[in-house]
């Protein structure tokens, strides 16, 4: 009796091809060349006796047959890769694989001394951290958990908050002594400011404010629009060229050593929040459930 599977490296190839969106990044994520992956993917479409994917010079596509077969061999691998973890966290010392996304603001300055405790408590499990602003598709995706700002829309998925972040507005001491320091919320627009574009609407998003217990939705005009890395505007505005609004919890170490000071402290009492989000569905492997647990404590 033949073996059943013994394609499943070529169906690892063309996953790989897919999600790296190109033959060259594929095999850099598998670690061989482009030209194995398409032999790969030749042989498979032999095999399967259908056309997966559209190659042309500069792009790649999947076809429908391709679109179908790639979904569902996802959710195989998927489920392999969960009966493993099962397995491996049974027994002994916790092991296993976590696959975690989070935004840049989190995952430099907030999940960095989280990770590393978690790591000396379990050295076995193995942590592959993804951090981007883009919100990933956990399913699709293969993601355990993600780390969200903000507030969630009604998207199926258990969400834990983890903090309310408090926002300062913050500038550098010479930007200060260049342009003066604004003394009401109606002084900075005389000022330059460093906005952020939210990537889901391409508008700048707004400075929260807490005036005499009224919440205030301001938005700034721009010296300079920053998108896709928010932590651009703290850069630029430790440069001395304007004020942003950042979470304290980024800009705290700046101000303590004197790179930046804070503008408009009794504007100060709004917060975004942050929170843990996995697929309700899907059943736990130990690793996953030991750091939802660690990252959620109070």
């Amino acid at each position: 009796m033949g073996r059943k599977f013994d394609h499943l490296a070529d169906v690892e190839a063309l996953i790989a091809v897919v999600e790296q969106g190109s033959f060259t990044a594929g095999a850099a994520a598998l670690g061989t060349t482009p030209s194995v992956l398409s032999r790969a993917i030749t042989r498979l479409e032999v095999r399967l006796g259908s056309q997966l994917l559209r190659r042309t010079t500069r792009h790649i596509g999947l076809t429908d047959a391709g679109r179908l077969y790639v979904e569902q061999a996802r959710a195989a691998f998927l489920l392999i890769g969960d009966a493993e973890r099962q397995i491996q966290g049974r027994d002994g010392e916790l092991s296993g694989r976590v696959r975690l996304s989070v935004p840049t603001t989190y995952g430099h300055h907030r999940l960095p001394p989280l990770l590393r405790r978690f790591t000396v408590k379990y050295p076995q499990v193995r942590i592959e951290l993804n951090i981007t602003n883009r919100n990933v598709d956990l399913v699709a995706e293969g993601f355990d958990l993600a780390i969200r700002l903000g507030h969630l829309p009604d998207s199926g998925l258990v969400a834990r908050k983890l903090e309310d972040a408090a926002l300062v507005l913050v500038a550098s001491p010479d930007y200060v002594a260049r342009a003066g320091r604004p003394e009401a919320l109606e002084d900075l627009r005389r000022h330059g400011c460093l906005p952020f574009v939210m990537p889901s609407t391409g508008r700048f998003a707004p400075w929260l404010f807490l005036d005499e217990g009224r919440e205030v939705d301001w938005v700034p005009d721009a010296a300079i629009e920053v998108s896709d890395d928010v932590l651009g505007v703290v850069s630029l505005a430790e440069q001395g060229m304007g004020i942003c609004q950042s979470y304290d919890f980024i800009v705290r170490e700046r101000i303590e050593r004197g790179g930046l000071v804070e503008l408009l402290p009794r504007l100060r009492g709004r917060s975004r929040p942050f929170s843990l989000v996995y697929a309700p569905h899907r059943r736990q492997p130990a690793s996953v459930r030991a750091l939802i647990d660690w990252l959620a404590a109070p």
